[in-house]
């Protein structure tokens, strides 16, 4: 009964002035009855009412090519199984359509271009030839990509797309030298008409037809290729020409049965992928096609790393509150310079120094542990900044990035799915957000940034020399970024139609930078409990889980009587202290702010210069000084992530760190200059030795009030601790 009341309702709306909108609501994918199919094929293609355009044809057939033409039409006719005195007249029909199609669009027919076997399913309709031409016309312009040819912008397109989401065969094929042209070209150029049977792409063309979506020929071949992906990595030792064969007729093995699956399959890839590709190459593949007109332009897609995503997508991904559960949610990578993502960035990007991949590998490693580490636990937490999706982003300036897409290789290289590259990289950032930026943009310094002063090659530090290109960056940022917009399971011409039109209105981008601004503002406040967290585990990869590191033991460790060598100091309760560092989330921050609170004392216990970022000194005469009784070479750690390359020199009474300048490798900066007696707690990570924190402060009365601390990665910390350990007690 419910089968019969869905036709009726079919039935009366092709009455009626139905839209496409309309029978996909009544039809839901069902496949369509053969009396009612060319009438919905009419309404879905929009040729419903079209006039009959061969009766403009003259029946004159003298082009070039004719005799190619006629000869393709008789063969292809001749497989079909028709009586003779039918075959005739569908030769006839068959070469009309194909002539004035040629004439009437300025087109040169060739040899296996797909537009005989195209014709297959509009002749078993058995239309009259002007509602056979116009279904025709409609399909090639609405739903064949344009320059279907080899190394066409189209194939490119598809292999950009297997690399996104099979990487393995995609490298598979790639080392073959099998692109998508190879065994790809007929499911383009016919819809699948060439290797399917006719139930199949009747069923199929349904269901098509309905989507409304030029773009799903690419997730139906994407299926084809994946659903067959076994096979196809156990030929790995056949032959190219072997793998070839076995590619181009995988198709064949699709039955009707399997359709609404096959398709329903194509949707869901389709709704896992970036839409940004579908609006920037809408109007280069799609669309009327007449001889004369340019080539497709593919350059940019022919030479793209992977898969590239629009900045649009991905600020106005970032805004929706509660996507699709299948939607794309992206993981921002940020790969510029630390000095770049200091005077600006999003708040939801991971900061990965692309220049750590060459600089310093085994910290360029330990930082994408960190990376995928975040990247679990924000997808974990369900977080807005946390998707599947890794979106790298680069400065924009092609010298630099190309360390970016160095960083982009290293993660396809290992297989990894769902990696795309923002176009256009930090400058498409800075460019949407324009007069919004402040709101939007986490620590934007419009003094510092490159694109706010773009005649200012070099910029200088103040006390903290944030741009020097020594210090290394393992992470900043907790997680990062936004999830993506494909619209659920809808049609995609939907999905594109609605952004395209969002993109075209002020009003609408504002409306995105405000929600944005929020999400912005709520991951700024998150974003200090997550640092410290975060950069624990960078220094400390192999540590075990985060709730199981905070069990135990969480107070202070004293060290004992041994350890001082029954000698008491300071002539107060113990104060100085070695003990493990238990990732107090707080500690950090608290410290911090305490620190300001007691300033003067601070001071006054370090002895350091009103301004020491100003003391400047040659690091071979400091280090060679008569009060130097030891250095050791290290990095400084800062609560964002970033390492510096420094020296930590120890005297009798003071411990002195000096950092390396950028400009003058011979030349550091005195950025720290302690009393000994001033340091109140050693720590060190539980199960990362090396990764010291010396905390400064004064007892007051049962408690410890701690006024600042610094931390360092220092190989064989236990010869410094033990070192400053003995000269503190010297002093007691």
């Amino acid at each position: 009964m419910e089968d019969g009341l869905w036709l009726i309702e079919l039935e009366s709306a092709l009455q009626d002035d139905c839209t496409v909108d309309d029978i996909y609501a009544i039809c839901h994918g069902k496949a369509l009855p053969e009396a009612l199919r060319l009438d919905v094929w009419q309404v879905c293609l929009g040729v419903r009412n079209k006039t009959d355009q061969l009766a403009q044809f003259n029946e004159i057939y003298d082009l070039p090519f004719q005799a190619q033409l006629r000869s393709d039409c008789e063969e292809f006719v001749s497989k079909l199984g028709n009586e003779d005195e039918d075959k005739v007249s569908v030769v006839c029909d068959l070469e009309s359509i194909l002539t004035f199609y040629c004439k009437n669009r300025n087109l040169v027919y060739e040899a296996n271009n797909g537009w005989v076997e195209l014709m297959l399913p509009l002749l078993s309709l058995k239309l009259i030839r002007s509602d056979t031409y116009n279904l025709f016309e409609a399909i090639r312009d609405t739903y064949i990509p344009k320059g279907c040819i080899k190394n066409g912008t189209v194939f490119n397109v598809f292999r950009l797309l297997l690399l996104y989401h099979d990487p393995e065969l995609c490298t598979i094929l790639d080392t073959k030298r099998i692109t998508p042209d190879c065994y790809a070209m007929g499911w383009f150029q016919t819809l699948f008409a060439s290797t399917c049977t006719l139930p199949v792409v009747l069923s199929m063309w349904d269901l098509y037809f309905q989507q409304s979506d030029p773009f799903l020929v690419f997730f139906l071949s994407l299926i084809v290729l994946i659903n067959q992906r076994d096979q196809i990595l156990a030929m790995k030792a056949s032959t190219k020409e072997e793998l070839i064969s076995f590619l181009v007729n995988m198709p064949c093995n699709i039955e009707a049965d399997d359709v609404l699956d096959f398709c329903s399959l194509a949707q869901y890839y389709s709704v896992k992928t970036p839409a940004s590709f579908k609006r920037d190459l809408l109007q280069v593949l799609f669309g009327a096609q007449r001889g004369g007109s340019s080539k497709p332009e593919g350059s940019v897609v022919s030479q793209a790393l992977c898969l590239p995503v629009s900045v649009n997508e991905l600020i106005e991904n970032a805004s929706i509150q509660n996507p699709h559960p299948e939607a794309v949610r992206f993981f921002l990578v940020d790969c510029r310079p630390a000095e770049q993502y200091n005077s600006g960035h999003l708040s939801t990007a991971f900061h990965l120094d692309s220049n750590l991949m060459l600089q310093e590998p085994e910290a360029f490693q330990t930082a994408v542990q960190g990376l995928l580490r975040s990247q679990r636990n924000a997808i974990d937490a369900n977080s807005n900044a946390g998707g599947e999706h890794l979106c790298f982003l680069g400065s924009g300036r092609l010298e630099e990035d190309q360390y970016t897409h160095m960083v982009v290789a290293s993660f396809l290289q290992k297989n990894t799915k769902y990696v795309s590259l923002l176009t256009g990289g930090y400058e498409a950032i800075h460019e949407y957000f324009g007069e919004s930026m402040v709101d939007c943009l986490e620590d934007h310094d419009p003094l510092k940034c490159l694109l706010c002063n773009k005649e200012q090659l070099r910029y200088g530090g103040g006390k903290v020399n944030a741009n020097n290109n020594n210090h290394k960056v393992l992470n900043s940022g907790a997680n990062s970024a936004s999830s993506s917009a494909t619209n659920s399971l809808k049609r995609a011409n939907q999905q594109s139609g609605h952004t395209a039109n969002n993109n075209g209105t002020a009003g609408d981008r504002k409306s995105t930078i405000d929600l944005f601004s929020k999400l912005s503002l709520a991951m700024k406040t998150k974003s200090a409990e997550v640092k410290e967290k975060l950069i624990d585990y960078i220094s400390n990869p192999n540590a075990a889980e985060a709730g199981s590191s905070r069990t135990g033991n969480g107070g202070e460790k004293h060290v004992s009587r041994n350890d001082r060598n029954g000698k008491r100091y300071r002539n107060v309760p113990p104060v100085f202290s070695i003990g493990e560092d238990h990732e107090d989330d707080d500690e950090l921050n608290s410290a911090a702010s305490e620190s300001s609170s007691v300033a003067r004392g601070s001071k006054a216990n370090s002895q350091q210069p009103s301004d020491p970022a100003e003391e400047i000194v040659s690091i071979q005469s400091f280090l060679k000084g008569p009060d130097v009784i030891r250095y050791f070479k290290c990095q400084e750690v800062h609560l964002n992530g970033y390492m510096y390359d420094s020296y930590l020199l120890v005297t009798a009474t003071h411990m002195i760190v000096l950092r390396e300048l950028e400009t003058r490798r011979d030349r550091a900066r005195i950025i720290v200059r302690r009393l000994l007696q001033s340091i109140v707690k050693i720590t060190a990570k539980k199960r990362h030795r090396d990764l010291i924190t010396f905390k400064y402060g004064y007892p007051e009365e049962e408690n410890l009030v701690i006024t600042d601390m610094d931390r360092f990665l220092i190989p064989n910390a236990s010869e410094v601790t033990d070192l400053i350990s003995r000269h503190i007690i010297k002093q007691t």
